[in-house]
C-alpha cells in the first residue's frame, strides 16, 4: 500500500478518521488552522526560495497578505487576530533569520522510498519542507504551526523527522555514510525556535517497523475511533459514532423518546440513591439505540452517555518465559500477570518492552456506560 507520514499520524490519533479520509475518500473542509499553516508555510517558502536577492521583510509580508484568505475565519475580529499573529510571526523570523546567510539545497522536496521485504512491499511518500546545505554536512527542517511545542526526548524520537531523513537518503544514498553530519530539525514558528536532533541507523530502522506495524493494522481494517483534544478540530464529527449523536438534528428520526430516557439515566446515575432495576432497563433501551443508531456516545441535554469497551488481557506464557529468563527476570513473575509485570516493565529494554505488549492478547471484552454530566 501507499502511505505518507500524515496518513500515518492520522491513523496513530484516529483510526476510524484515517479510513474516513485515506479508505472512503470522504473529503474533509480544511479548518483555519490548517489554512493558517499553509499560507504561512507558503511564505516560507518564498522567504528561501534561492535567486540573486533574498525577498526583504516587506516583500514576505506583501506575499502573505497576497496568500491570505479571510474567508475561512468566523468572525472579522477572529480573521484579524489571525493576521495580526501570521504578521508577528514573520517579522520574529527575520529578527532571528537572515535568508541570504542559508544554503537551500531543495524546497518542498518529495520522496518515496520502499519498505517492508520482497513478498510485502510498501510505499511511503512525503514532502520536506526545506534541505540545507550546512558547513559540514545537511540539515532537514519542517516547519510547525501549532501552539504546543515539544520536550528536546520528543523530537530525538520524532517519527516525522525520521522518515524525512530516509527520504533525503534515497535521494543522496551516499549520505548514509555520514549521519553523524546529517541534523533533522522542527521550526516552531509561532514560538520562533528550532528544535534540532540527530538519528541513528538504528532509529531509521525502528521509524520503518512502526510503518509496518501500523500498515498491518489497517490492513487487517482495524478502524477503532479515539477520542481526543483533536477531535474539537474533526471535520467527521457528524460521521463519527463518538459524536454522531449531537447532530442528530440534521438525521430525520424520533428521538423524543429516546432523549428522555438519556436525561433519566444521567439523573439516576448521579442520585444518591440509584433504583437499580430502572436504570438497568433504561440502560438496555440507550444501548440498543446505541446499537439501532450505530454511535458510541449520545447527547442529552444535562450530559453524555459514552459506551466504553473494557478489555482484559492475558499473556502467553512460554513467549514471555522467553524473553525474561535470559535476563534473569522470569523468578519474578512465575506466575504471568499483569501486576507483576507492569512491576518490572520499568527496567526492561525497550526492544525487551514492546515484545511483550505483542505478546498481549485479548482475554474477554465487557462493555459499559460511563456518564459525563454538564455543569
Amino acid at each position: 500500500m501507499r502511505i505518507s507520514y500524515s496518513s500515518l499520524d492520522s491513523y496513530q490519533n484516529c483510526p476510524l478518521k484515517y479510513k474516513f479520509k485515506e479508505i472512503d475518500h470522504i473529503k474533509e473542509p480544511k479548518s483555519k488552522e490548517a489554512v493558517f499553516g499553509s499560507t504561512l508555510h507558503d511564505t516560507m517558502k518564498f522567504v528561501h526560495t534561492p535567486g540573486i536577492l533574498s525577498p526583504t521583510l516587506d516583500q514576505a509580508m506583501e506575499h502573505f497578505a497576497n496568500a491570505w484568505n479571510p474567508a475561512v475565519f468566523d468572525s472579522p475580529d477572529e480573521e484579524r487576530a489571525a493576521f495580526s499573529q501570521g504578521v508577528k510571526i514573520i517579522q520574529d523570523y527575520y529578527k532571528k533569520n537572515n535568508p541570504a546567510d542559508f544554503n537551500i539545497a531543495n524546497l518542498e522536496s518529495r520522496f518515496q522510498i520502499e519498505i517492508g521485504a520482497n513478498d510485502n512491499k510498501h510505499i511511503v511518500s512525503g514532502i520536506i519542507d526545506r534541505i540545507d546545505r550546512t558547513e559540514d554536512g545537511w540539515e532537514i527542517i519542517d516547519y510547525k504551526t501549532t501552539k504546543k511545542m515539544p520536550s528536546q526526548e520528543k523530537v530525538d524520537n520524532d517519527i516525522q523527522l525520521s522518515v524525512y531523513l530516509k527520504g533525503f537518503l534515497s535521494r543522496y544514498p551516499k549520505e548514509i555514510e555520514n549521519l553523524d553530519k546529517i541534523k533533522v530539525s522542527l521550526y516552531y514558528l509561532k514560538h520562533g525556535v528550532k528544535l534540532t536532533a540527530k538519528r541513528t541507523a538504528e532509529q531509521l530502522e525502528k521509524c520503518e517497523q512502526i510503518f509496518l506495524d501500523n500498515i498491518k493494522l489497517i490492513e487487517n481494517k482495524k478502524f477503532e475511533p479515539n477520542t481526543s483534544p483533536l477531535c474539537d478540530w474533526c471535520g467527521f464529527q457528524s460521521r463519527c459514532p463518538m459524536w454522531r449523536h449531537k447532530f442528530k438534528e440534521l438525521r430525520k428520526i424520533d428521538t423524543e423518546e429516546i432523549n428522555k430516557k438519556i436525561a433519566e439515566y444521567i439523573e439516576l446515575k448521579s442520585a444518591t440513591a440509584i433504583t437499580k432495576e430502572r436504570l438497568g432497563k433504561i440502560q438496555e433501551d440507550i444501548v440498543s439505540y446505541m446499537d439501532q443508531e450505530g454511535v458510541e456516545r449520545v447527547f442529552g441535554e444535562n450530559g453524555i452517555i459514552a459506551r466504553t469497551l473494557r478489555k482484559t488481557y492475558k499473556y502467553d506464557d512460554k513467549k514471555i518465559k522467553e524473553l525474561l529468563e535470559p535476563l534473569d527476570k522470569w523468578k519474578d513473575v512465575v506466575k504471568i500477570d499483569g501486576t507483576a509485570l507492569k512491576n518490572i516493565m520499568g527496567v526492561l529494554p525497550v526492544e525487551i518492552r514492546q515484545e511483550i505488549e505483542k505478546a498481549k492478547v485479548v482475554d474477554k471484552e465487557t462493555r459499559s456506560l460511563m456518564v459525563k454530566k454538564k455543569n
